[in-house]
């Protein structure tokens, strides 16, 4: 059984495999502060809740973009699961070419998601992960990743209406049956809501402008549903592709294992 594991600004998402198959997903939200012990039991309870052992763990992979909770965290994987994590980051290969301008800052939620997205859907391909920022990026047919583009995610947009004017409370991000509003929440609601829908579209068509050549389009994330359901510009929805990406990079990871075994 393989572990993987999505550390996020926002929530820690945890996928047990059972093969290629997931059965069981789990979320958490990321805190600094919490110890080795408390990720130990933490990770003991979801393995309770999905009825398995951790003596069928054979490995455990982490996509993080949060250095800070990283040693408390591979810390209980150790203890607890007694394995040592395979992180995503240097020497991993991901079957993904970074092309950018500097391939050492792309975070690696993005590699895992543009490989998530190219080997599940083919190339060129604008994956889309509506998480606490929300990230464009491209790769083309070849599977080179060319291009990402960052926008603030729709929690921060929420977060900032209510944070910056005294008189706006927090909002819960749903969409309003009519963008045209009779009260305060409603009124911040479709802004948000709304606005966000013209943020995706005008991104999408303005990359497709750019580039020329047709693409397809897959989103992720947890408030990707929202905005995939009211725009067609969006192929498709997946709520798994991180870890769909986690997965293959693991397979590829393997197999330049057994290439290193066998020479």
């Amino acid at each position: 059984m393989l572990v993987a594991v999505d550390i996020g600004n926002t929530n820690i998402t945890i996928a047990l495999f059972d093969g290629n198959k997931i059965i069981g997903n789990y979320r958490l939200t990321t805190k600094m502060q919490r110890t080795s012990d408390e990720y130990g039991f933490m990770l003991l309870s979801f393995f309770n809740a999905s009825d398995t052992s951790i003596e069928d763990v054979e490995d455990v992979i982490i996509s993080s973009v949060v250095p800070k909770i990283m040693h408390s965290f591979t810390s209980a994987i150790i203890k607890y699961l007694h394995h040592e994590p395979i992180l995503i980051g240097p020497g991993i290969k991901s079957g993904i070419a970074i092309k950018t301008d500097n391939p050492s800052s792309v975070g690696a939620d993005r590699i895992v998601d543009a490989a998530g997205a190219y080997y599940t859907y083919g190339g060129p391909v604008l994956v889309i992960d509506f998480g606490t920022a929300s990230t464009f990026d491209y790769v083309n047919e070849k599977g080179e990743f060319l291009y990402g583009i960052t926008a603030p995610g729709l929690e921060i947009c929420a977060q900032a209406l209510s944070s910056q004017a005294a008189q706006l409370p927090e909002i819960q991000i749903v969409k309003p049956d009519t963008i045209l509003a009779k009260n305060t929440v409603k009124s911040m609601q479709a802004g948000v809501i709304y606005g966000y829908i013209g943020l995706t579209e005008n991104i999408i068509k303005q990359v497709k402008k750019e580039i020329g050549t047709p693409m397809k389009v897959i989103a992720t994330g947890g408030l990707g549903r929202v905005i995939s359901a009211e725009t067609d510009l969006i192929d498709e929805y997946d709520s798994d592709l991180t870890f769909k990406g986690l997965y293959l990079i693991y397979q590829r990871h393997l197999k330049q294992l057994e290439k290193r075994a066998s020479r």
